[in-house]
């Protein structure tokens, strides 16, 4: 449940960008950060772990109206990728209203994402949260990569791998390029105020 800043007048929430490591979570926070530098009023926080890190900032969006005359106060985070992490994936979920999961389009990444997407669930379980009922967005990240002859796994595949269950809205995209980052964001925001509109009547 978002966190409700009575003094302040805002709802605060929480959404976490998820997926296998290197699969360009932080590229999307970045690119989120730069595009949108003069809505963000916090800098941007980088907790390192070795060999990972978790990035996290807060901002206004714009046009998303309220939540029962509180002003809306977006938390973004990401977590670190890499398997040994688990504990902090784990800890940066807590609280957690949206999830955005970031999957690597590169073919040989393929195990990786499923891997990971199965990890999310476990771990959103731990605070009795499931995943077929949280706001979830899926990203195809990397497509940008098949101009330079990188093997992509078809988005067909993807949408089997992934999303045949949760049946989630999903976009190709690049976060190194910014295609289809805003809209990744927007969706996932829209999803999640919508769900809490639903929570607090």
């Amino acid at each position: 449940m978002a966190f409700i800043n009575l003094k302040k007048k805002e709802v605060q929430v929480k959404i976490v960008y998820y997926g296998p490591g290197r699969g360009g979570k932080t590229s999307n926070l970045e690119y989120i950060f730069k595009k949108f530098r003069e809505r963000i009023k916090s800098d941007m926080v980088s907790i390192k772990t070795h060999g990972d890190r978790t990035l996290y900032f807060d901002f206004f969006p714009f046009d998303i109206g309220q939540i029962k005359g509180y002003d809306i106060k977006v938390n973004l985070y990401t977590v670190p990728g890499q398997v040994k992490y688990n504990a902090t994936r784990r800890l940066v979920l807590q609280g957690v209203d949206g999830v955005v999961f970031v999957a690597d389009s590169m073919t040989l990444r393929r195990e990786h994402n499923l891997h990971s997407l199965k990890n999310l669930q476990e771990n959103l379980a731990s605070y009795n949260k499931n995943i077929f009922k949280i706001p979830l967005v899926m990203q195809y990240n990397k497509r940008d990569l098949e101009q330079q002859g990188v093997s992509l796994l078809p988005l067909e595949v993807m949408e089997k791998d992934l999303n045949s269950k949760l049946k989630v809205p999903s976009l190709p995209g690049s976060a190194v390029t910014g295609d289809n980052v805003v809209p990744t964001l927007k969706k996932i925001i829209s999803l999640t105020v919508a769900s809490l509109h639903k929570e607090l009547k």
